[in-house]
């Protein structure tokens, strides 16, 4: 699979990452659940179709204890990504999810989620959202660069996106951004470049828009967007809706990584499949962006 370096990380990351949202249980929120067995399956099918990036949170759900009992075995095939500020409480029927930015919630979130993944450090730790500001006086920055100093963590980012998403990147101090994006929502595409000019790494989500109009659950604003560019239209030969948009993402020169987050074997060998045809060719891609731009999306 093809692996590209997560900016100043150095950290060499396939393009195609896994985001385990999917795999966050019963009681939490939505309609999807996977069960005991179908989640140790899964998460040892990603690694061995060779993603080496796997991104998660405390708050979702029991993706964290998941990762750990079915693939804490395999840790040295995979880099770790989890986030911090996540103050949630669980609830007989579902989750209830805050984000607080505070000493006391930063560390506990460090703490569970070392136990939970079963590792001894995080590869890179990311605020799940919050503002610079707010952020730096809460000491919350430092903070994470006394954990990276003592091998805890190995490298700080930062999970944004508009309008708080400019004076994060101004800091200087994240190693990685994620940030949303694809070819039906590209409203974020000059800052990732700007993002990536500070020498972070890019990591996207969103990056195949759900599946876009075949998606199981339908969004409707991604699907207007895609009807109203007639995107059916540049299809080529053997070309689902699925393989154009996770193609596009990967065209943007910026994009170290996308975190797709499906649980269906079929898809994530259909995706697999997508990223090892590479980016689009140059005339489609200014097409699809020609047309989506018209609508002013």
């Amino acid at each position: 699979m093809i692996k590209k370096t997560l900016g100043r990380t150095g950290l060499e990351v396939t393009q195609l990452g896994y985001g385990s949202m999917g795999l966050r249980g019963p009681n939490t929120w939505g309609v999807r659940t996977v069960d005991e067995a179908a989640a140790e399956l899964f998460l040892n099918a990603v690694l061995d179709v060779g993603i080496n990036f796997i991104d998660t949170a405390p708050d979702y759900g029991i993706s964290e204890q998941r990762i750990g009992q079915y693939i804490g075995s395999r840790r040295n095939e995979y880099y770790l990504a989890t986030k911090c500020g996540c103050a949630y409480t669980q609830h007989d029927d579902h989750i209830e999810i805050d984000h607080v930015w505070t000493k006391e919630v930063v560390q506990r979130n460090i703490e569970t989620s070392l136990e939970r993944l079963q590792t001894d450090h995080i590869d890179l730790l990311q605020f799940h959202g919050g503002d610079a500001e707010g952020l730096q006086n809460a000491g919350l920055i430092d903070l994470m660069m006394d954990y990276r100093e003592q091998g805890v963590i190995r490298f700080i980012g930062s999970s944004s996106s508009l309008p708080r998403l400019p004076a994060l990147i101004e800091l200087g101090v994240f190693d990685t951004f994620q940030i949303p994006y694809s070819c039906l929502a590209p409203g974020h595409h000059d800052w990732i470049t700007k993002a990536a000019e500070t020498g972070a790494g890019i990591i996207i989500r969103g990056g195949i828009a759900h599946g876009g109009p075949d998606a199981e659950i339908q969004r409707d604003a991604l699907n207007d967007v895609w009807t109203g560019a007639r995107l059916d239209e540049l299809l080529t030969e053997g070309m689902n809706r699925a393989e154009l948009i996770l193609r596009y993402t990967i065209s943007h020169p910026h994009c170290d990584t996308t975190i797709v987050g499906t649980c269906n074997a079929d898809h994530l060998t259909e995706n697999v499949a997508a990223i090892e045809k590479g980016a689009l060719p140059a005339e489609l891609y200014n097409e699809i962006t020609r047309r989506v731009a018209a609508l002013g999306a």
